[in-house]
């Protein structure tokens, strides 16, 4: 069975009241409870993790090359100054793809560059939790 890690960055565990204009209604635990229910429908196993330490993540990605196939990530803000979680990705030899649930590149100036970016097999963002979904697909179709 293909299995993927759905990695969640800073912030994420107060979706749901975190600027719900912005990344909508719905829980950390919902987009979970969906992603992996659309994961066992695809025969993927999905194991999700999330942290507001840029060091938990980066032990998340490094434990992630002993069992996963490939990975979700939602870097929050990290996306923007991040390079120790751009060695990380690098290091770990898995195709990864990035998500974000607003569209980075409609907002801020600061958020339109990625310093993750070119070390992922893709990016997918501004749909909301459906992201994760998309990105699943995705790295469905390069595993």
């Amino acid at each position: 069975m293909t299995k993927v890690l759905l990695l969640h960055g800073p912030n994420l565990n107060l979706l749901g009241t975190r600027e719900p204009e912005v990344y909508g209604s719905m829980t950390l635990y919902d987009i979970n409870a969906e992603i992996i229910k659309f994961g066992a429908k695809q025969g993927v196993e999905v194991r999700a993790q999330q942290s507001n330490h840029e060091g938990g993540l980066i032990d998340a990605l490094h434990e992630a090359r002993h069992w996963a196939d490939g990975v979700v990530f939602n870097p929050g803000a990290y996306t923007h100054t991040s390079v120790a979680l751009r060695d990380a990705i690098s290091a770990i030899a898995l195709p990864v793809v990035e998500v974000h649930l607003s569209n980075v590149h409609a907002r801020e100036p600061f958020r339109h560059k990625s310093l993750l970016a070119p070390v992922c097999v893709g990016q997918i963002s501004g749909f909301g939790w459906r992201s994760y979904q998309l990105g699943l697909q995705g790295i469905m179709g390069i595993i």
